[in-house]
């Protein structure tokens, strides 16, 4: 979901408790207490990074902006780990700011159909009403975006950047809400390269699979009850994976936590637990334990190469969902704890 949120930032130019391995409460009906431990202690190191407890920004051409997007993916990774409640309520309330909502989704002619899906999602999991986010309907604005072809567009001057990320997170969200065209789904199905995996970009000279784009459509798919379509997907991401259980990003040839995350809950959500089991021991061979410095404890580096503070917070936060076993389409906040928990260290 990076992919979606560095986009976004471009065209607008813009308590802590201890928890013990054995006595954590279990997230998913797979994941072992410890598992469910060490993803509860990644969401807390991420509410942490937190400014104010509510927010992230990111710097562009040395200025701060509000990062929505990075925000939204700790209100998911928070739900996703029923943890750090209050952090997720501090989130969806600053992002119902009219400033704050406006500069991400957009304002007047300007609408962006990506950040308005992710924000519908957002607000579905921590169960506020989409269609009365502040003072702005965002399943009616996410429908306006619909062409006639089924894909969701972007409304604005400087182009359409709308892409797979884009499709999926409108999918879902709309499946959530109940109403769901199958027009937008038969769209992303028609998207489909030979190989059984999914672009990006669409409408390319040549189609090239995604592995993140693929672990988002095979959730979308899933959710639309397309299940053939998605296991087609879900095979060239089996495919795509390594024997340690990472995947690359596109063009890269390195495992990272971002992509991995992804996948990982992508086969969750089919129920290919064995797969989705790889995924999860590659992430937490990259979640730093207590022989870490006390302020990065918890956290998931994006690859082996180790911790960067300006990379852990988004790779933190995608490989809590691989970690999770629960895909966007049911992740709720309902019933979450408060608080930013930590590793069970002796010192």
């Amino acid at each position: 979901m990076n992919r979606s949120r560095l986009r976004v930032a471009v065209v607008v130019t813009t308590l802590a408790i201890g928890i013990a391995c054995a006595a954590a409460p279990a997230f998913a009906a797979t994941a072992t207490a410890a598992t469910a431990a060490k993803g509860q202690a990644a969401s807390g190191w991420l509410a942490r990074q937190m400014l104010f407890g509510s927010h992230f920004v990111t710097v562009y051409s040395g200025v701060k902006y509000p990062d929505q997007g990075e925000t939204i993916d700790a209100i998911f990774a928070f739900a996703a780990t029923k943890s750090a409640n209050n952090y997720g309520a501090n989130a969806i309330s600053w992002l119902e700011r009219p400033g704050v909502l406006y500069d991400y989704i957009g304002v007047g002619t300007e609408s962006y159909a990506g950040a308005t899906a992710k924000l519908a999602l957002a607000a579905e999991v921590r169960g506020v009403n989409p269609a009365k986010f502040g003072k702005v309907n965002l399943i009616s604005r996410l429908a306006k975006l619909l062409a006639k072809s089924g894909r969701y567009s972007d409304h604005s001057k400087y182009g359409d950047y709308s892409n797979a990320f884009s499709q999926s997170l409108a999918i879902i969200a709309m499946h959530r809400y109940g109403s769901l065209p199958a027009k937008a789904v038969n769209f992303l199905i028609s998207s489909e390269c030979k190989n059984g995996g999914f672009p990006l970009y669409f409408a390319q000279a040549k189609c090239v699979s995604d592995t993140d784009a693929t672990a988002m459509d095979v959730q979308a798919l899933l959710a639309a009850g397309r299940r053939a379509a998605a296991i087609r997907g879900l095979r060239w991401l089996g495919r795509a994976q390594l024997r340690n259980g990472g995947l690359d990003a596109a063009g890269a040839t390195v495992p990272n936590a971002n992509t991995t995350g992804l996948a990982g809950e992508a086969f969750a959500a089919a129920g290919w637990y064995k797969s989705q089991a790889r995924a999860a021991k590659f992430l937490l061979s990259l979640q730093l334990g207590c022989s870490a410095k006390y302020s990065e404890r918890g956290a998931i580096a994006y690859d082996s190469t180790g911790f960067v503070q300006s990379t852990a917070i988004d790779a933190t936060a995608q490989g809590i969902l691989g970690l999770a076993d629960v895909s966007l389409a049911k992740i709720s906040a309902s019933g979450s704890t408060r608080g930013a928990p930590r590793l069970a260290c002796s010192a």
